[in-house]
């Protein structure tokens, strides 16, 4: 499924992807997740679409031909593809892993320009070819429908959460803001961690999933002053996942000193008062995806701590309509398209 022009219509559209080459691995898709940068640049958001365009960076499928340097994966394997397919290779982050931090920019899955000067297109799509490195084992045990949020989703808050080493310290607190397909992973690997897990949210409707279906500890509604007043100086760590506009000094006030809050949304400002940084030696910090070996550690992280997305499978001819409601936010958590059995 493809779009020809910034209407957001997604329709059938038949293309090629290019020959095996001795380095690639050709994967039958099966499954790709809705993530909501597939919606941004079908609708031209950022006002570098290039049509027709293939969105989804959620990816997953079975090995199906592997060219004659591949050691890594034979037929048959299960496989993940994320959001960036090449890199340069050669720059420091490259070479420790972190290829999504590359110097000249990854090649990201759709819509980039792949080193031969091909558009990239994505995992709405029944097949795709990708080098080895940027492709993922997903073990036999793990349903590939769960895997496909993992690669966007369930990496871009995995990532920080290790390098901020919230995976070594069991009993310390976790704020999440937002509570969509970002932040019900944080809460799963929140507590895959052992942390006390705190969901901070606008809404007081979500509380009930949050704390039964999620398994959060605690719910504080954000717009409560008194609520947010009884949680000062609470919280270790806070995972923003929110990408709409909010004011950042009253979650910072959570934090306890040497606090850490990272974002990893896009809101189209951060504001705050140097005092909520300083007064406490708080941190507040960036994050992306994650490089190639972080990513293979969440999945097999996911696989043997049976941590699984909460998802919605849909067949493709419905992906005009999922996006409308990732739009809406009426998904609990993250739509997958069942690409294996609905794309013909």
């Amino acid at each position: 499924m493809g779009i020809k022009r910034a209407s957001g219509v997604l329709s059938p559209y038949n293309f090629s992807r290019r020959t095996l080459r001795s380095d690639d691995v050709s994967v039958k898709i099966t499954h790709c997740g809705v993530c909501y940068a597939d919606l941004a640049w079908c609708r031209n958001a950022h006002g570098d679409s290039k049509y027709p365009l293939v969105p989804g960076h959620e990816i997953v499928g079975i090995v199906k031909e592997v060219g004659s340097n591949v050691d890594r994966f034979k037929v048959g394997d299960h496989v993940g593809v994320g959001t960036y397919v090449n890199s340069c290779r050669d720059c420091d982050y490259c070479n420790d892993e972190q290829e999504v931090y590359c110097e000249k920019g990854p090649v990201v899955t759709f819509n980039g320009v792949d080193d031969d000067g091909s558009i990239t297109k994505g995992g709405y799509s029944s097949n795709i070819v990708v080098l080895e490195r940027y492709c993922f084992k997903i073990p036999d045990n793990y349903p590939l429908a769960s895997a496909a949020p993992l690669l966007c989703a369930g990496l871009t808050v995995y990532a920080p959460m290790v390098r901020h080493k919230m995976n070594q310290q069991p009993g310390k607190s976790l704020g999440v803001i937002g509570l969509g397909g970002l932040g019900h992973m944080t809460v799963k690997f929140g507590k895959a961690f052992g942390l006390n897990v705190t969901i901070l949210s606008t809404s007081i409707s979500k509380k009930e999933e949050a704390l039964s279906l999620l398994g959060a500890d605690r719910f504080v509604v954000s717009s409560d002053q008194e609520q947010m007043k009884a949680a000062a100086k609470s919280l270790d760590f806070i995972i923003d996942t929110a990408s709409g506009d909010h004011p950042f000094d009253p979650y910072m006030s959570l934090l306890k000193t040497g606090g850490v809050l990272v974002l990893v949304a896009f809101p189209s400002e951060v504001k705050f008062s140097p005092a909520s940084l300083n007064m406490g030696m708080k941190t507040i910090s960036g994050s992306l995806t994650g490089g190639t070996k972080v990513t293979q550690e969440m999945i097999d992280f996911c696989a043997a701590h049976e941590v699984y997305p909460n998802i919605e499978i849909i067949p493709i001819q419905n992906v005009n309509e999922a996006h409308e409601r990732v739009i809406k936010r009426d998904v609990r958590y993250r739509f997958v398209i069942d690409i294996e059995n609905s794309l013909k």
